[in-house]
């Protein structure tokens, strides 16, 4: 990152386009890819270059039609511009993180595996950009986590979906990820194609039985309300209560449920 003020060398000014096209371009070695992550134009970067040798009065990098290479003096160049650009991009952004206050402590939940992978490299990241706060990670449960939240145990958690609470902030979605239907060989489900909403609607809704449901968000609403319409007579899944993953007289465990799909009875 370099601020708006240019850089001095001797009684020369180096500006800071040009010291952004020309470490750039050292580096990819290529126009084109050079443009591409500086969003400007190939033509651009060669003008800016032509411009910088110029002024230098001598070549920095040697072109020709199937390769980009730097001169002795271009190599020397960038062994000098880098050190001073890395020096002024980390200043400021001291100073930023000063004025922010990014001291202390987050505190960080996630709910399942995926997303603990997830936290792990957005924090090192982090740890990076900000050395002077401290980053606590903790695994949790979808109930866990509101509970925590509600209760200032954690500041903030990675789920696995949204939570429609007025007391609670819900972010965008960070990684999304299609849904598929596992079940075993033989199942009256294995086949090609798959399985329709209509043929969802007719078995019951699981959920584990230790814990309460969670309140469903619109898109699974809205996607139970199409399979419903989609069964026969417009029935719901055989034994569900809407909204709620009960079926009726009581829960259907979660290990008597694996074991019957196990056995492929549903």
């Amino acid at each position: 990152m370099i601020v708006n003020s240019d850089l001095t060398m001797g009684r020369h000014v180096i500006e800071r386009y040009e010291v952004e096209s020309f470490l750039t371009l050292a580096e990819e070695l290529h126009f084109g890819r050079t443009a591409e992550r500086l969003r400007v134009s190939a033509a651009h970067v060669s003008q800016t270059i032509r411009k910088l040798e110029r002024r230098v009065g001598a070549a920095l990098f040697h072109r020709s039609s199937r390769r980009v290479e730097l001169t002795p003096l271009g190599r020397a160049l960038a062994e000098e511009l880098g050190p001073a650009r890395a020096a002024v991009g980390a200043a400021l952004q001291a100073a930023v993180e000063a004025g922010r206050g990014l001291s202390g402590s987050l505190r960080v939940a996630y709910v399942g595996a995926a997303a603990g992978q997830f936290v792990i490299g957005a924090t090192e990241a982090f740890r990076g950009r900000a050395p002077d706060c401290e980053v606590h990670i903790r695994e949790a449960r979808m109930t866990e986590a509101v509970r925590w939240l509600r209760d200032g145990d954690v500041d903030l958690c990675l789920g696995p979906l949204p939570v429609h609470e007025p007391d609670l902030a819900c972010g965008p979605a960070l990684v999304s990820e299609s849904r598929i239907l596992a079940v075993p060989a033989g199942h009256r489900f294995d086949r090609p194609g798959g399985a329709s909403p209509a043929d969802l609607a007719g078995g019951p809704v699981l959920h584990v039985a230790d814990h309460p449901a969670l309140p469903a968000p619109p898109a699974d609403r809205a996607a139970a309300a199409a399979a419903a319409a989609a069964a026969p007579a417009g029935r719901p899944a055989a034994g569900a209560c809407p909204g709620s993953g009960h079926r009726p007289g009581g829960t259907l465990a979660f290990a008597e449920a694996a074991a019957e799909l196990v056995d492929g009875h549903r």
